[in-house]
């Protein structure tokens, strides 16, 4: 097999072939009979799995050499192809869409009001000092002695 490396530079983009695959990754034959392996963590934008649910064996892709030391060469295939473009994450969404509705935990304000009238933070400071007031009283009340009076 021969070792011809004089034409493979770091961010090169090049077309290869599949010729393995394995748990961690894929052997890619580059142009002039030389191997890299493409990682897992390099085949795609998502979450891989199985390797083999993203290439096939024979197949032709094109990689970019990341890097290349000695006989080593490291390949990405996922940094070849632009990354699709997806929708927000669950998370987002649901943040997104429960922070435009009225009356809220994140905006506080009340239904009906609307959410075009902000609560200043003065206010919101207020009301959260009453509310934790108003909770921590029954546990005051348990935890102080009670007073007797004197002159009984």
């Amino acid at each position: 097999m021969p070792t011809e490396q004089t034409n493979i530079v770091p961010g090169s983009i090049m077309e290869g072939k599949v010729q393995g695959i394995t748990k961690f990754g894929a052997f890619i034959e580059l142009p002039g009979g030389v191997v890299g392996l493409v990682h897992i963590s390099e085949i795609a934008d998502t979450y891989v799995k199985d390797v083999k649910d993203f290439i096939k064996e024979g197949e032709s892709v094109k990689v970019k050499v990341l890097n290349v030391a000695g006989k080593k060469i490291g390949l990405s295939i996922k940094q070849v192809s632009p990354p699709p473009k997806s929708e927000p994450k669950a998370f987002e969404r649901n943040y997104r869409s429960s922070s435009n509705v009225a009356g809220n935990r994140y905006n506080n304000s009340p239904i009906g009001k609307g959410a075009s009238t902000p609560i200043s933070l003065d206010d919101k400071i207020a009301k959260f000092l009453k509310e934790s007031d108003e909770r921590m009283q029954p546990l005051k009340n348990k935890m102080e002695p009670r007073k007797r009076n004197r002159f009984n």
